[in-house]
């Protein structure tokens, strides 16, 4: 076992005639390995894209939110003016104000 691990220190365990033969279990297991960080690093990045479209997506709803809160107070301050209207007992105007212009001759 140290041997072998002094061989794979100085990289000799790659050279030679008889090493790919010889250490394919090692090989294999690195392939592996490798495999392994490649799928991860994709899948992180992966991951990452949906976040961001989902941060995206987030604005978005924020952005219609206010709109509606907006919107809703709004409507609000409409209906209590309607309300105290008729609580004071006021009735619509049957004649709405009317705007006068007069023309002056230079």
């Amino acid at each position: 076992m140290k041997k072998g691990l002094l061989d794979i220190l100085k990289g000799k365990f790659l050279v030679g005639a008889d090493a790919a033969p010889k250490n394919w279990l090692f090989l294999l297991f690195a392939s592996f390995l490798a495999a392994m960080m490649i799928s991860s690093s994709h899948q992180a990045d992966k991951k990452v894209h949906e976040i961001s479209q989902l941060n995206e997506e987030v604005r978005g709803l924020r952005s219609e939110f206010l709109k509606y809160r907006r919107d809703l107070q709004q409507l609000r301050l409409e209906s209590s003016l309607k309300d105290e209207v008729v609580m004071k007992g006021l009735k619509p105007s049957t004649n709405p104000p009317q705007k006068i212009i007069v023309k002056t001759e230079n």
